[in-house]
């Protein structure tokens, strides 16, 4: 199965489009630029969905859901939101279908437009503070803390299975709040629940700053972000968490009665991940032989395999061992198929990314015995039946923590400091470009100069840093601090 995946040093995008399809987790659909998510990518959707949604509901957020469809005069309430997302939007002019008068097929009746047209949904800012201003009346209402599961859509021309599709699946949260103050502690907390999951479920490390005036969500105040670095020195935008002001509030005319008696606009955050994620798990962890999954987001923990194959024997021991596992939360397959040999099973569960894989046989039976393979680095060893579910829990967090120090440590190697823009430029078109730390002015003239010259952008101006006087790479000018450059998805 190996042999059918692209090495990544001979072409990394064809290697990613490889173990998207041989690990059976997507396939492009009939619909140009959207994708069919098989049920092993949906299953690890799920796995970030429900412990995204734990965390979400930890820091005292509920699930609501609101429309598809907006009406087109809701997105030109607020300039740059409607700047922002104008050239994405698919729109819904009619409502009705005809069969054509020559029998040609079906047709549009010409007699359906509609009086005011509708956009599928790119973000639902605009629809959800529609309905705020119904919601909200009181201080008592405040803090609203919602959150939404759902589909959108932004047009796009050239797509990628789970980095970029024309329809993808998100989580969009939506808050609303009586105090600057408050609000902008929401967004904070909000990214750093995105910052401990990709950490500490994806094992992906994270660079947690803000974004530039370019970069900032349309609409938003100030947007900041979590970013990671794949495996071919690309930067992913892995979430964001936008302070919105009171610009949606002022726009759909949500206010609230003070505790004074006052009339105010409400404050408001909007914060999100979308299914891109599982590309960032894709290309942070696996390998020439396939997905390489986290444990703590595997679908499947652990699969046992038969050798050759079931017997009465190997059943009783493999069912006892699925009990003790599963009574620790671990989930596990017993691979019972009769039509492939254990040669094949191996390389199937290798490409699937299955974190531990154990072998049990006659022989092993008698020596009390099992063998025990790991995903991550491929070891195998012997084990004793003993405690086996101790072993293997162990070696669960072990892989866990290996993967997270893995990439952390190729995002190390891969950040480099430059000064001057001739080194900058050399990075940018080497191989692995990783992230570069330099000099910026401060000015939107130039970052787009940069932007145009190299393709890289600024991904954020990190949260943790040293104060550091130099000079922009670029224009020459002052600068006090460093922002990560780098090429990105």
């Amino acid at each position: 199965m190996a042999k059918e995946i692209t090495p990544r040093s001979t072409d990394y995008a064809q290697w990613y489009q490889d173990i998207v399809k041989k690990a059976n987790l997507a396939e492009n659909s009939a619909v140009r630029g959207c994708m069919v998510i098989k049920p092993y990518g949906f299953a690890i959707w799920e796995k970030i969905h429900d412990q995204l949604d734990r965390m979400f509901k930890e820091t005292g957020h509920v699930n609501a859901y609101f429309p598809l469809f907006i009406p087109k005069s809701f997105l030109s309430r607020e300039a740059q939101h409607v700047d922002g997302f104008a050239k994405e939007c698919a729109v819904v002019t009619h409502h009705r279908l005809m069969n054509a008068p020559d029998g040609s097929g079906v047709i549009v009746d010409p007699t359906s437009k509609l009086e005011e047209e509708l956009i599928i949904r790119p973000t639902s800012e605009t629809i959800i503070w529609n309905t705020y201003r119904d919601w909200i009346k009181s201080y008592r209402d405040l803090p609203l803390l919602i959150n939404q599961w759902a589909n959108v859509v932004r047009w796009e021309m050239r797509t990628r299975l789970f980095l970029r599709t024309t329809e993808f699946l998100w989580q969009e949260g939506h808050t609303a709040h009586a105090t600057k103050g408050e609000a902008v502690e929401e967004t904070l907390r909000m990214l750093n629940v995105y910052a401990e999951f990709a950490e500490n479920y994806m094992a992906m490390p994270v660079i947690k700053g803000v974004k530039t005036a370019n970069e900032r969500f349309a609409g938003a105040v100030d947007t900041y972000c979590i970013e990671a670095l794949m495996q071919d020195g690309k930067a992913l935008q892995a979430g964001t968490s936008h302070f919105l002001g009171q610009n949606f509030a002022k726009a759909f005319d949500v206010k609230f009665l003070t505790e004074d008696n006052n009339q105010e606009f409400v404050w408001a955050t909007s914060w999100g991940v979308s299914t891109r994620l599982i590309g960032g798990l894709i290309m942070t962890h696996s390998d020439d032989e396939g997905l390489v999954l986290p444990p703590n987001l595997a679908p499947i923990q652990v699969v046992i395999i038969p050798i050759p194959k079931p017997s009465p024997e190997i059943d009783e021991v493999v069912h006892k061992i699925m009990k003790n596992l599963k009574a620790k939360g671990i989930t596990v397959q017993y691979d019972q198929d009769m039509k492939n040999r254990p040669g094949f099973k191996f390389a199937e569960h290798e490409m699937k990314g299955i974190p531990v894989r154990l072998a049990l046989g006659q022989r092993d039976l008698e020596k009390n015995e099992i063998e025990v393979a790991r995903r991550d680095t491929k070891e195998k060893f012997t084990a004793s039946l003993d405690g086996i579910d101790e072993t293997v829990a162990q070696l669960l967090l072990d892989i866990q923590e290996n993967l997270f120090q893995r990439a952390k440590s190729f995002r190390s190697q891969k950040t480099t400091k430059v000064d001057t823009f001739d080194d900058f430029k050399a990075l940018v078109d080497s191989d692995i470009p990783g992230f570069i730390s330099a000099h910026w002015d401060g000015s939107s003239e130039t970052e787009i100069a940069i932007k145009e010259i190299t393709k890289a952008t600024i991904r954020c101006i990190p949260f943790v840093q040293e104060e550091e006087e130099g000079t922009c790479i670029y224009s020459g000018k002052p600068s006090n601090k460093r922002v990560l450059f780098a090429k990105s998805y």
